[in-house]
């Protein structure tokens, strides 16, 4: 295959620290960090959370082994201080009062400015880095690329349950994340000029700090020569993780095919776009999508993710990874989505702890795939 874009893959995962003792938030990210390579994990805004990030690959194989490597590293690290993982969009258990900073300045900068909207970052994500170094073609990429998101945040919704409540949204970590000034579309752009011009002008309003805090859906990453797909929730199963990574990437790559053909951009409205994500972040898996295209309609959540997956077979099969993505998409409608999960254990229990015991032990469980 003939591509301009280089097409790697790379991931950064969020992970909650929960004490398994009482299946609350741990605030002990600082001292786990201390044992841990800085090349591959980082803190975050919150004490309660560490990310993982992995080493470049080529294959989904390769994700999915860095994917475990990096789980394999905290635990090591955390289970002899009764500390387990979730990664979840938000922690089951999770009450506003858990939040602690990190200690920094730059973090201590955010909180004097954004207040509430920091005290309520509870929440973890999973990005996809797919690696196109021309800026430019990001870009048109980007543009392309943006009516699948809906699709990708529907499958990884893991956040039912916020403030010790459901909240009757598959995903409220979107809702939460989408208060960011800087969150949400870009808008049309043609260039890597005028994505730099739009983040000057941001920076210059004072509102946002640097280009790191230009929190888009999709976006040129700010610290590597990739595209970054930003909108998913943090998934507990690592099947899930590589089938997102998997789907992005083809995304990319039938995107750069089209653009090599002339087809013409058919861009959505940004209100649509919105109105998009909004309903898969309310109903993940669980009832209609909407379509791909510049006017889409509601279909059924499983046949927008069939639809996808056999739209991108051409970019799929150039990778070898159609099999395996067909085959994890099935497997994930099967069961369902992590928020879908979560929902059933406590419609059977009543008890919360026993969601946050189900999180843990799939986040935990990184054997080997069959």
């Amino acid at each position: 295959m003939v591509m301009s874009a280089e097409l790697t893959l790379g991931a950064e995962e969020e992970l909650h620290l929960i004490e398994l003792d009482s299946w609350r938030l741990s605030a002990s990210a600082p001292q786990l960090l201390k044992e841990l390579p800085g090349g591959s994990y980082a803190a975050e805004l919150q004490r309660t959370t560490v990310e993982t990030n992995t080493d470049v690959t080529e294959t989904l194989a390769g994700l999915r082994a860095e994917l475990v490597r990096l789980r394999r590293g905290v635990m090591d690290v955390a289970g002899p201080l009764g500390v387990g993982i979730a990664a979840v969009g938000t922690a089951p258990r999770s009450e506003i009062s858990d939040f602690e900073l990190t200690s920094s300045q730059r973090f201590g900068a955010m909180q004097e400015k954004y207040r509430l909207l920091v005290d309520e970052q509870l929440i973890c994500g999973f990005q996809v880095h797919v690696g196109v170094s021309d800026r430019d073609l990001a870009i048109q990429l980007a543009q392309r690329v943006a009516e699948h998101l809906p699709v990708l945040l529907a499958l990884s919704a893991s956040s039912p349950f916020w403030n010790g409540h459901d909240t009757g949204y598959a995903s409220v970590r979107s809702l939460v994340w989408q208060r960011w000034p800087s969150a949400g579309a870009t808008g049309p752009l043609e260039s890597a000029a005028e994505y730099d011009e739009l983040i000057a002008d941001l920076i210059g309003t004072g509102v946002i700090a640097d280009d790191g805090m230009a929190y888009f859906d999709i976006r040129p990453s700010a610290h590597a020569p990739t595209l970054e797909l930003r909108v998913c929730d943090a998934l507990p199963l690592v099947d899930d993780a590589v089938l997102i990574a998997g789907l992005f990437r083809a995304a990319v790559r039938a995107a750069e095919i089209d653009i090599e053909n002339g087809v013409p951009l058919q861009p959505r409205r940004a209100p649509v776009q919105r109105a998009a994500l909004w309903q898969a972040a309310r109903t993940g898996l669980s009832a209609e999508l909407l379509s791909a295209g510049a006017r889409p309609r509601p279909i059924e959540a499983a046949e927008a993710v069939r639809s996808l997956v056999e739209s991108l077979r051409p970019a799929l099969d150039e990778f070898g990874d159609y099999d395996e993505v067909r085959s994890l998409a099935e497997e994930a409608l099967a069961r369902g989505n992590s928020s879908h999960r979560q929902r059933a254990t406590f419609a059977r229990t009543q008890q919360l702890d026993d969601v946050v015991r189900l999180v843990v032990a799939e986040t935990q469980s990184i054997g080997e795939r069959s």
